[in-house]
């Protein structure tokens, strides 16, 4: 199995932890889809990463699809419910914490802009994302929907999101008043899947 990617997307990371977490052996190819020859596009049209080539060449993209992928090969431990409506509640989840990446990943390229090109519009809008559903996922870490002592779906995506952030500087300051999403992200850094995928320091 391969899987197609570059070290400092969470999305990338996302499925990373989650093959690391079952056990599944896989070979990490570096590709940078923002390189003049995209070499992600021969697995992936969009030119996005991750893709997920099986062993017998089949091939799978968008994050949220392997994940799914993944679960269906039924190797343990479980990241996703079975029962359907905990299962799609859990995916929601997901995409939120997705929703995390993507809003990061635009503000990221738009800091990469000359300064006077920068929009501030554009930057207060990604920001806001990122604070709202900050919020939501510091109330799901309260009640007790994300679980620290729990991997699955929902965490491992969440602490994903949480790590770009923290990574690319995008919104300092994320964890004042909010204490679960800490003991969240501190709980799930301190494993070996975690440990092995961290970004690259600068």
């Amino acid at each position: 199995m391969k899987l197609i990617g570059s070290y400092t997307s969470p999305f990338v990371r996302k499925i990373s932890v989650i093959l690391l977490e079952k056990g599944i052996a896989f070979e990490f190819i570096n590709e940078m889809p923002y390189n003049d020859i995209n070499g992600v596009a021969k697995y992936n049209p969009l030119g996005k990463v991750p893709a997920l080539v099986t062993d017998n060449g089949e091939c799978w993209y968008d994050s949220p699809i392997i994940a799914q992928y993944i679960e269906l090969l039924d190797i343990a431990p479980a990241m996703v419910p079975r029962e359907p409506k905990a299962a799609l509640q859990m995916r929601q989840l997901e995409a939120l914490a997705d929703g995390v990446m993507d809003a990061g990943l635009v503000a990221v390229r738009e800091l990469a802009r000359p300064v006077a090109q920068q929009s501030e519009n554009e930057l207060v809008r990604q920001r806001e994302k990122i604070n709202r559903s900050l919020n939501m996922l510091e109330n799901y870490a309260a009640d007790g929907t994300l679980n620290a002592d729990e991997v699955n779906l929902a965490t491992i995506a969440t602490a994903c999101a949480i790590g770009y952030l923290n990574f690319r500087h995008v919104a300092p300051g994320w964890c004042a008043q909010r204490p679960h999403l800490v003991k969240l992200v501190e709980t799930l850094f301190q494993r070996e899947s975690f440990a092995r995928t961290a970004p690259p320091k600068a």
